[in-house]
């Protein structure tokens, strides 16, 4: 008997699948120019988390049913690289799941099994399509299907079944009283037989409000053939939505983010407040982070072991090293790495690097610039096109003056440098190793190493100057206002009668 299962085991692994993702569709709710598949969802399109589900039951090709949109529905599928053939076919009609389907059989091939797939239904994981796939090839269905169980089952066709097959999928309008009441939906995660997938597509009418040709009605015809159809059936918390309106949009972010920020905590990540923590797909966090309220972590953004960030924080395309501290700050395609402090309040733009201990602090604004180990941008300053070398202070207020209304020009700092506060720098220009300026200079030139850099005009007092303003304003004080006219002064009279 064992090696009974286990040669069964082998020749369903041994069967060929293809993947049709069905991606044709408009979505007229969207009210949008773009195709409704290419809605991003926590960083990545809604088609994206669908073709990666697809590759977890290792298809031999893809085949993406494309209509409206189809040139950026093609151009978006192509970057993503998926490592396996993909071939595209335009529906030219939108005419349903079920000619969506069928239009897609010369790109299918000869395969033994296909698994089918809505491009805007995102919600369904790699688990879940094996888990159809799976079912289909060790039993002898001719089908199998994803169900779930919603709380509001409302608009969707109820599943009827008995034990694990499939009776029927009974549409809202035709379905008696009893059948309402089932919780039970469909999903379009269908697995099929090749053969009994596109013999029983032709049988397929348009008797329906739409006019359309819909899938679930192949399982019908399967099931009045005599063959079964199986159920596998998954939680997705009561809840079942797609890429239909900008509302589901929002309620796929939520409930896909929750799912992501769920397994950063299996791996040792503390989320301080999750509901408040927005977390792109993509994101990598190292153990023993802390991620604080409101912080927003986008792209490609990398965070190493035991940092700190936020509160009130966003990153994007960021990497972050180990034990960073980023407080209520915003990065892009910025370098922080290992204990480096950024914020509160800093701006690090895109070719920021801080290295090991590093600082950008309060109000600290940067551009294209990489601060050496060890340096501090405490507070109030603004850096860019510069390299700040080792152990470097930056004083409040520096600013490197690098734009002159052309063209970009840089900045270099020496190792154990001091720059004054209220230091300008006037770009191109270049200090060496313990270079120092003195507080409110504007520094033009080169400074050499070891030597002090110090322009300011020369200081004048003039006496009694404050006296002499103020008799020439009638004895106000600065800033003070004047006194409002007298209204029964001659000249302000207002006529009789008034």
């Amino acid at each position: 008997m064992a090696r009974t299962a286990r040669t069964a085991r082998a020749a369903a692994r041994s069967r060929s699948l293809a993947a049709v993702v069905l991606a044709a569709g408009k979505g007229k709710r969207m009210r949008s120019a773009r195709p409704k598949v290419l809605h991003e969802v926590c960083g990545r399109p809604g088609l994206w988390f669908v073709l990666k589900a697809a590759m977890a039951a290792r298809p031999e090709r893809i085949v993406v049913v494309v209509g409206f949109g189809k040139e950026q529905v093609e151009e978006a599928v192509r970057s993503w690289a998926l490592g396996v053939e993909v071939a595209f076919v335009e529906q030219p009609e939108p005419l349903g799941t079920g000619h969506a389907t069928m239009v897609a059989e010369p790109a299918v091939g000869d395969v033994d099994d296909v698994l089918v797939m809505a491009g805007d239904d995102p919600l369904p994981t790699g688990d879940h399509v094996r888990r159809v796939v799976r079912t289909l090839r060790r039993g002898s269905a001719a089908a199998a299907i994803l169900t779930t169980v919603v709380d509001d089952p409302t608009g969707y066709g109820r599943v009827v079944r008995t034990g694990r097959d499939l009776v029927e999928i009974a549409e809202e309008t035709d379905a008696r009283p009893e059948i309402r009441r089932i919780n039970e939906i469909s999903t379009v995660v269908y697995a099929f037989r090749r053969e009994d997938l596109y013999r029983a597509l032709p049988r397929v009418g348009r008797d329906n409000r739409q006019n359309e040709h819909y899938l679930p009605d192949v399982l019908k015809v399967l099931i009045e053939k005599g063959e079964r159809v199986s159920v596998v059936t998954t939680d997705f918390g009561g809840v079942w939505v797609g890429l239909n309106s900008r509302a589901t949009l929002a309620k796929l972010g939520e409930m896909i983010r929750a799912r992501i920020i769920e397994r950063h905590m299996d791996r040792g990540v503390t989320f301080v407040d999750p509901s408040t923590a927005y977390v792109d797909v993509d994101v990598r966090i190292g153990r023993d982070t802390v991620i604080r309220p409101m912080t927003f972590l986008e792209g490609a953004t990398r965070i190493g072991r035991g940092a700190s960030i936020g509160p009130g924080t966003r990153l994007v395309d960021c990497v972050v090293g180990d034990g960073a501290d980023v407080t209520f700050s915003v990065a892009a395609v910025a370098f922080n790495k290992t204990n480096a402090l950024v914020g509160p309040y800093a701006s690090l733009r895109p070719g920021t690097v801080l290295d090991e201990r590093a600082k950008a602090g309060t109000f600290v604004e940067m551009k294209n610039t990489r601060v050496g180990r060890g340096s501090k941008v405490p507070h109030l300053a603004y850096l860019g096109d510069a390299r700040i070398g080792r152990d470097v202070n930056v004083g409040a207020g520096t600013i490197t003056c690098n734009y002159d209304g052309y063209d970009k020009h840089p900045t270099v700092i020496g190792d154990e440098s001091f720059i004054g506060s209220d230091t300008m720098l006037v770009a191109p220009v270049n200090l060496g190793r313990r270079a120092w300026t003195g507080a409110g200079s504007a520094i033009t030139e080169d400074v050499p190493e070891g030597a002090l850099a110090v322009e300011r005009a020369k200081q004048r007092i003039i006496r009694g100057y404050d006296d002499r303003r103020r008799a020439a304003h009638g004895g106000r004080a600065p800033g003070s206002k004047s006194r409002p006219e007298d209204p029964t002064a001659k000249g302000n009279r207002r006529p009789s009668g008034e």
